[in-house]
């Protein structure tokens, strides 16, 4: 049986991704910061804080021996020109989308396998200098550039950044724009991020 930790796994891309390797039948390590009362083996952590994702990875080491999927679906956003910008916003920001991706990376890559496939929640390209997006924007730019060099770093285990368009979740309504009517539901996401584990997909994986 293969394991999967899922980071964000409360959210709603999170919760496709987790529904579906249970479907699958995955062994699933679902942490987030508010568990929803699943079946699924479920850890609480706040991922902007090392020695809580340090002790969730802890606790999941006491339910498995080695994790074969790493996902990290946790993010936030909030829409506001710079000029009006609350700092506190920024670093809720940087922290949920950005900080959290390299906290619950280093702690957890002890107990990766050797050939663990690491995905990453990105965003599509267009998205990335819309204005008022500026914390989103440099949070994903750099959650890119983590990826690549940790690619580098890490060169027996496979790390996909995942870049979707809109999708149909809760997330949507934090941005000042309607939601498009092609908008993908959160489980073809899940499904399409599945695949690349299974195509051994490497670099990035637009899902427009």
């Amino acid at each position: 049986m293969k394991t999967a930790m899922v980071w964000g796994a409360s959210g709603g891309i999170g919760q496709a991704i987790t529904n579906l390797l249970n479907q699958e039948g995955w062994q699933v390590l679902a942490i987030s910061r508010h568990p929803a009362g699943t079946e699924t083996y479920e850890i609480m952590a706040e991922f902007d804080d090392s020695a809580s994702v340090q002790s969730a990875v802890m606790e999941a080491a006491m339910e498995v021996d080695a994790v074969n999927l790493f996902i990290y679906a946790a993010g936030d956003i909030q829409v506001s020109p710079v000029r009006e910008a609350d700092p506190a916003s920024w670093s809720r920001q940087l922290n949920a989308n950005l900080t959290g991706a390299f906290l619950t990376t280093h702690h957890s890559l002890p107990l990766l396998t050797a050939d663990a496939h690491l995905f990453y929640l990105g965003a599509v390209t267009e998205r990335l200098q819309l204005p008022g997006f500026a914390p989103y924007v440099a949070a994903k730019a750099g959650l890119e550039a983590f990826a690549a060099a940790l690619a580098k770093e890490e060169r027996k285990r496979r790390i996909t950044v995942v870049r979707p368009g809109a999708v149909n979740t809760p997330f949507w309504e934090k941005v000042p724009m309607r939601l498009p009517k092609d908008a993908a539901s959160p489980e073809k996401v899940a499904r399409r991020i599945l695949d690349a584990f299974v195509d051994g997909h490497t670099g990035q994986l637009d899902l427009v």
